[in-house]
């Protein structure tokens, strides 16, 4: 198991930076992994990042148009949020493992 020093804290993760324990995540985590990533996180941000979380603790499916059903934003606003690879970002940021329809 591989370890990673984010904002001062040590985390474990996978070889491709996810995490391996999503307990260890927190909000000032995830503001310093979204700076990495190129994002700067809003309210709508956190909004999907709990969604994920939440559903990914009921052992639900995590998927793009999971987010779009989601009220939360639609798939075009997802994109928005999280360009280029919105659920592998979003999931990274979430601190949850990669979702396994994420290539």
């Amino acid at each position: 198991m591989a370890q990673k020093v984010i904002a001062g804290v040590t985390v474990d993760v996978n070889e491709e930076g996810y995490f391996t324990n999503p307990a260890q995540w927190t909000k000032d985590l995830a503001l310093a992994i979204a700076t990495e990533e190129g994002i700067a996180l809003t309210d709508k941000h956190f909004a999907v990042l709990e969604f994920l979380r939440e559903r990914f603790s009921k052992g639900e499916a995590l998927t793009i148009r999971s987010v779009g059903n989601s009220g939360i934003i639609d798939i075009k606003g997802f994109y928005g949020l999280f360009p280029g690879a919105p659920m592998k970002k979003a999931a990274k940021v979430a601190g949850i493992p990669k979702p396994a329809s994420c290539v």
